[in-house]
């Protein structure tokens, strides 16, 4: 989706009503299900008023910030909903971002600055994550492997 392009959705601050509508968004496809904090969301919503998509940017104990819980249901995907996301994301949070993701999912994220990094250069939440063996082979059963990227603000 090129900048001058409108999302088909309204991209807004969560609210409680989004509460429940995000957790089974982000379960059901498949990434992490911690820290849904529905006050740090912004959702995205079809011009019918239903929830489309979500993303947050979660703060961890060692100060870093995490780009997380980017989630669109499967018949909105590939028609900007999730670039409408991080943008609007990015945009608010300017600082350093770090995200973890599927390999495959490595050149949408450098799309938006986004740089794979290595162990030497993650803050200690990132290294501990990156080395729990359940969320590796989790992931390589699938064929991938789990990226962790920086983004400097």
């Amino acid at each position: 989706m090129s900048a001058s392009a409108a999302p088909p959705c309204q991209i807004q601050a969560a609210h409680p009503e989004h509460q429940e509508d995000i957790k089974k968004l982000v379960r059901g496809s498949g990434i992490n299900p911690t820290g849904l904090d529905w006050t740090r969301f912004l959702v995205a919503i079809n011009r019918q008023g239903q929830l489309i998509g979500c993303g947050q940017v979660k703060p961890h104990a060692d100060g870093s910030l995490e780009l997380a819980s980017l989630a669109v249901r499967p018949e909105w995907r590939r028609r900007g909903v999730a670039t409408a996301l991080i943008e609007t994301l990015l945009v608010a949070h300017p600082g350093t971002l770090y995200l973890m993701c599927q390999s495959s999912l490595g050149p949408l994220y450098q799309r938006f600055g986004f740089e794979s990094i290595g162990a030497d250069a993650m803050p200690k939440y990132f290294r501990r994550i990156s080395k729990l063996a359940g969320v590796l082979e989790s992931v390589r059963a699938q064929g991938e492997s789990l990226l962790i990227m920086r983004r400097s603000g």
